[in-house]
Parts: structure tokens; C-alpha cells; sequence
């Protein structure tokens, strides 16, 4: 099985990352619909809850396990022949759909103890699923330096509605560049791409010299619902254009053609306007 990059790269296990350098912005309703679309299409998933602190995959599925990466990490060092990651997963069964997941630990101060290079030997262990997502918090933190580094792609997400949010995502992008990522691993994906906002996409594009990869609608009231009863968008809102969309996203890494089009945004101008104060902010 291939992932759909530029260069085609053959492995037995497909790990995305999904990050971002900006919290609360969608993200963990991102790789909760990738693994979902992914598991939907016949490829054995597994995600991992890898924001330690605050990791809501369960909750957000109103699932309950006492099996997180704190746990398996206490039995890896304790039986280190006998250890099975499988014992650590929980599974989210509904209709045909059946994906993994590696919780986040229950407690803050055990994200505190979990060792980098033992969560990095969890994730190869995990080599029998067809793609692996990573679900990560907003820093340049070891772990998270550690799981990009073994990601094949890296879903960079990012709500682009005012210029903080806009220099953390240029930031961020940088830096990526900067630890020498390739540029085709990176794929830049806009949430709530479609809101009302004073940022223009294709501003942004231009800023950072790089094509959106895929662009996510705004959709609050399906967003909420899928959180209010525990189920992946495809459950709880079938036909939102989000669920739609998350469906594009899902194809674009299956090598599948896309089904719809990106959400429509303005025409912007080759120079001046907000561009320009764009510009300024970033001093240049």
C-alpha cells in the first residue's frame, strides 16, 4: 500500500501526524474523521491520543478506558518480553466502521513520566495497521519532534482567522522547514475555511510560498453535534458538506478522486488591500 506523496513512498504502515501550532482549533476533530473515513474504506486504523495532558479522543466518542500509553508504558517497563500494545487499545465500533486507539493518559502528572523513545517503540509496534494517526498537541516538544520525525505525512491544520492565529501557522511552518521536513511530507490543511474573516486563504498561500492541501468548510452546528452524541461526523451529520469534505481529505490520502470542490472564497487581488498589511505585520 502506498500513501498518496510526491514521491510515493512504499511502507506497511502510513503514519499521519496530525498538528498544529495553534490549540483549540480543530484538530482532534480532524484525526477523529480521518481515522473514521480511513477505517471506512476496509484499512485497519489506529489512533493515538498522543496530547498527554489533555487528550479528548475518548471523550469526544464517550468512550471510557483505563488502557492509555501511561499504562502500557508502566507494563513495557515492567515485562518487557511479555508486553503486547494490543492490550492497550480501546475500540470504536459503529456500523461497519472499526478503528484503534492508543488513549492519552488519565491523569496530567503522568504526561510527565511518559519517555519519548518508549512511546516511539509503541508507534513501530503498531507496523500490522494499514495507517496510523498521530494526534499531537500545539508544540515543538521531543515527543512531538520524535513523531513527525517517523510520520509520512504531516497534516499541518490551521484556522487562519486573525493574525495572531495567522503569525503561530507562519511560525510553525518555518520551523517545520527550518528541522528540514520535506516540503511535500507537509500538507497544509485549513479548518473552517469558509468563515467570514479578514485573512483570505489565498493570502496566506502567498505568504507562505505554499498551497493549501486541502480546505475544511465551517461547520459548527455538525461540529456540535458530532461532539454532543459521541459519533464521527459520518454518523452524526451524513450530509454536511464538513463530512463531505473530511470524505475529499480521506481520498486525497487513498489516492481516491476528490468528490466535491473547495470551499469557495473570495477573489483577491494580486497586491495591495489586506495583503499588504499582511506583509507589514510580518515585516516584510
Amino acid at each position: 500500500m502506498t500513501v498518496a506523496t510526491d514521491n510515493l513512498i512504499e511502507r506497511s504502515s502510513v503514519i499521519i501526524s496530525v498538528f498544529s501550532t495553534t490549540p483549540g482549533i480543530g484538530k482532534t476533530i480532524v484525526a477523529i474523521n480521518l481515522a473514521t473515513g480511513l477505517a471506512h474504506e476496509g484499512y485497519k486504523v489506529c489512533l493515538c491520543d498522543l496530547d498527554l495532558q489533555f487528550g479528548d479522543v475518548l471523550n469526544y466518542l464517550k468512550l471510557d478506558s483505563k488502557n492509555t500509553v501511561a499504562a502500557a508504558q508502566r507494563d513495557f517497563l515492567d515485562h518487557p518480553d511479555d508486553f503486547h500494545i494490543s492490550n492497550f487499545l480501546t475500540d470504536y465500533t459503529q456500523g461497519n466502521v472499526t478503528f484503534s486507539i492508543l488513549p492519552a493518559p488519565l491523569y496530567v502528572f503522568d504526561a510527565y513520566l511518559i519517555d519519548v523513545q518508549v512511546v516511539t517503540t509503541f508507534i513501530n509496534k503498531l507496523n500490522h495497521f494499514d495507517y496510523v494517526i498521530l494526534d499531537l498537541n500545539s508544540m515543538f516538544s521531543a515527543l512531538n519532534l520524535a513523531m513527525l520525525d517517523l510520520s509520512t505525512v504531516i497534516n499541518y491544520v490551521g484556522v487562519i482567522d486573525f493574525l495572531p492565529a495567522l503569525k503561530n501557522y507562519k511560525v510553525g511552518y518555518d520551523t517545520l522547514i527550518r528541522f528540514e521536513y520535506e516540503e511535500s511530507k507537509i500538507r497544509l490543511v485549513e479548518n473552517r475555511a469558509d468563515s467570514q474573516k479578514l485573512i483570505e486563504s489565498r493570502d496566506v498561500e502567498r505568504l507562505l510560498g505554499e498551497s493549501f492541501y486541502h480546505r475544511l468548510p465551517n461547520d459548527y452546528p455538525s461540529v456540535n453535534k458530532s461532539i454532543n452524541t459521541g459519533q464521527p461526523l459520518m454518523f452524526a451529520a451524513p450530509d454536511s458538506k464538513l463530512t463531505k469534505s473530511f470524505d475529499d481529505l480521506v481520498g486525497l490520502y487513498t489516492n481516491r478522486p476528490k468528490s466535491m470542490l473547495q470551499p469557495e472564497e473570495q477573489k483577491t487581488s494580486s497586491g495591495g488591500g489586506f495583503f499588504s498589511k499582511v506583509k507589514n505585520f510580518f515585516g516584510f
